[in-house]
């Protein structure tokens, strides 16, 4: 008959975290619970029985159920976890019944940081072995606003391309702007707009052999994206993996901030 009753107990269950999102979450939550602990009066819950210690411990338990589950460790250790610490007796003064309860708070308080300090291991772990996806990555980036203007939302739908063809366009549009030069276009147009001889965008002062190396490569990276990124996407352009979209993006972002930066010669 013992053998049959521990068959039927369930097991522990660790809780396994998935995502760091996930860790986050558990961890807000848990905050949460501790400024409930710390908002507590005491004084005033114990003589006139308001009932907030009893409110504040039953979100914290209910919340390491949420989190952890009805058989992982924690909740076990800590299910009937209260706001008292010490003995407890026939007649106690209410100061006496006070003090016992701001002790439990300071303790309960300190579990549960233990518990948070847990979950922020799990996330180092976590970090350590997750690599982020494109998505996260490209809502990280620090686009152009122009860029970021037309190519965000198509990204975030899905169409990931049509967003590097947008991004492309746009770029082409604003070194038209910043130049005035609107009757070339593609490759012609930057080679002309940045070229190291006379340039009509100069990305530094051309003072020497150094600044127009670095003229000259500034427009074989514009030349580059209009071959392989503008050009293509207007015709058939290549399918690719969501990273490789978002490196794009990135880098037609940077183009953008060299043509806001670049300084118009006469």
């Amino acid at each position: 008959m013992v053998r049959r009753k521990q068959e039927l107990e369930p097991s522990i269950q660790p809780r396994e975290f998935h995502s760091i999102e996930e860790i986050d979450r558990a961890a807000a939550k848990l905050e949460r619970r501790i400024k409930e602990l710390e908002a507590v009066n005491v004084q005033d819950a114990v003589l006139n029985h308001t009932a907030a210690d009893d409110n504040a411990i039953h979100n914290l338990r209910s919340s390491i159920l949420e989190i952890y589950g009805e058989h992982s460790p924690e909740y076990s250790r800590h299910e009937h976890i209260r706001m008292w610490a010490g003995p407890m007796f026939i007649n106690m003064s209410r100061n006496q019944v006070i003090e016992a309860t701001e002790r439990g708070r300071a303790q309960t308080i300190g579990i549960v940081n233990g518990l948070i300090d847990r979950l922020k291991e799990k996330r180092e772990e976590l970090t350590d072995t997750v690599t982020p996806s494109p998505l996260a990555t490209f809502s990280k980036l620090n686009l152009h606003p122009r860029i970021e203007s037309v190519a965000r939302q198509l990204f975030l739908d899905g169409h990931h391309w049509d967003a590097v063809f947008a991004a492309s366009k746009t770029l082409l549009n604003m070194v038209k702007e910043a130049s005035g030069e609107y009757d070339d276009d593609g490759a012609p147009l930057v080679r002309k707009v940045f070229s190291k001889n006379n340039p009509i965008l100069a990305v530094n002062d051309l003072a020497d052999r150094t600044d127009q190396d670095e003229q000259e490569g500034i427009m074989h990276l514009f030349e580059g994206a209009v071959m392989a990124v503008r050009n293509p996407g207007g015709h058939s352009f290549p399918e690719g993996s969501e990273q490789r979209a978002v490196e794009y993006i990135s880098m037609l972002s940077m183009l953008a901030y060299i043509v806001q930066e670049s300084k118009r010669r006469s």
